[in-house]
């Protein structure tokens, strides 16, 4: 079985080189550019030796052997350091650091596999002990200096990235209140229209005024959903929800959503499991938006069923807290989206393929229907999660959404720093 080497070296030329050097000396090699991808595939293969560059981006050629040092599958794996720096004080800190090797470039091409032999046999660079307690001073207060400028370096792009996150949700919530304020106009000369005498005269003898008519009403409908979900959002992002708390009937609240959904499931021909049995019917909590939460849930549910599938809504009332759950027979969900489909503006499905329907098949949105609904429900004191055995449209796992619910909700208190009211 031929010996596996890995290789660490950000110039590509110099990788080449080497790689066809040891290749026709009858080595298996693998390359890394960065020292923190050498270290995942050090980890992974573990090679019988490893080569490294001092010099790299992101990490040292020393602190990628510290590291490897720190795991006892490579205490005794060999570690040459291939570098332009000559012998002194850079080579006795590289045994210090816990390298075996050192050769300088240019690299004699002839000799390396001869070298590269002497170390995989045991062979190791040996320096006096005074020499090899002032390399580790030294190496010490190097890798100090380095971490704090690291340190610094991180602070700043910390700083960085929170004033544009504030700038982002300020600009959400500017946007989106430009925005309602005159499509709240336009929603209203549209009513007053649907509402004239004259032009409900013409509707009544003109199928093309009406269809016109009705396909406007609806798509201001739907632009004024999509801002008041850009605004409660942005809302949850700067914990600024307030909940209206007043008694309910959770029971109630998903029959209602169920009856603005009953087109869609009649068009798609999907089936219903709903028992209003085990549904709290005397909670405190905010109706309206506990109401969004789960129309957003079950939308969710009919956007990635199958025509024909069934979607099954259960719950069960505890001496202090309510269970529900939402199945389906869907297309479900892969495990590394489990998480990340309720982050803001997320979406698993490819964008090219897009849809704006709400319920048809593989159906689109602004990713901000789950966040909406974690948001709300974290407000109210409680937990969501979902389970899927993963994304399969041929299969079909279906993914079932998990809520748990305290009977009475608390007001979360608002944060002190001062934002943008809208």
């Amino acid at each position: 079985m031929k010996p596996t080497i890995l290789y660490i070296e950000d110039d590509p030329a110099s990788r080449r080189l080497v790689q066809r050097a040891l290749n026709y000396a009858g080595y298996e090699v693998i390359v890394a550019e960065r020292g923190i991808v050498g270290i995942d595939l050090a980890r992974k293969h573990q090679p019988d030796l490893i080569l490294t560059d001092i010099n790299l981006p992101d990490l040292s050629g020393h602190e990628i052997t510290t590291a490897l040092r720190a795991d006892e599958r490579f205490h005794n794996t060999p570690i040459v350091a291939l570098t332009a720096q000559g012998y002194g004080v850079q080579h006795d800190m590289a045994i210090a650091a816990g390298i075996n090797g050192y050769l300088t470039k240019p690299l004699d091409i002839e000799k390396l596999s001869e070298q590269v032999a002497y170390y995989l046999n045991g062979g190791q660079d040996i320096i006096e002990p005074e020499r090899l307690v002032a390399a580790k001073a030294k190496y010490t207060s190097e890798i100090v200096a380095r971490l704090e400028a690291r340190i610094r370096e991180l602070e700043a792009s910390n700083e960085a990235l929170h004033r544009l996150d504030r700038m982002k949700e300020t600009f959400i919530q500017l946007t989106a209140h430009e925005l309602r304020t005159p499509l709240t106009l336009v929603y209203g000369y549209s009513r007053l229209l649907e509402d004239h005498p004259p032009l409900r005269a013409l509707m009544q003898h003109d199928d093309l005024v009406s269809t016109l008519l009705e396909g406007l009403v609806d798509s201001i409908e739907r632009m004024h959903t999509v801002i008041e979900e850009i605004l409660i959002i942005s809302r949850i992002m700067t914990k600024q929800i307030d909940l209206s708390i007043s008694p309910i009937n959770l029971g109630v609240i998903v029959q209602k959503v169920l009856t603005n959904f009953e087109t869609a499931l009649q068009d798609r021909r999907m089936n219903i499991r709903f028992d209003p049995a085990g549904w709290p019917s005397n909670m405190r909590a905010d109706a309206d938006l506990l109401r969004l939460a789960i129309s957003n849930l079950i939308g969710n549910a009919i956007k990635y069923t199958p025509d024909y599938g069934t979607i099954t809504i259960w719950a069960e009332e505890e001496p202090d807290k309510v269970r529900f759950s939402i199945r389906d027979t869907g297309i479900g969900i892969d495990r590394d989206d489990q998480v990340s489909i309720f982050e803001e503006f997320h979406t698993v499905s490819d964008i090219r393929l897009h849809s704006t329907s709400k319920t048809a098949f593989g159906g689109g949105g602004m990713g901000l229907g789950l966040p909406i609904c974690k948001g709300i429900i974290q407000a109210h004191g409680g937990q969501i999660r979902v389970e899927s055995e993963g994304c399969d449209p041929e299969r079909l796992p279906g993914s079932t959404f998990i809520v748990t619910l305290p009977l009475i909700a608390q007001r979360a208190p608002r944060p002190s720093t001062k934002r943008l009211n809208l």
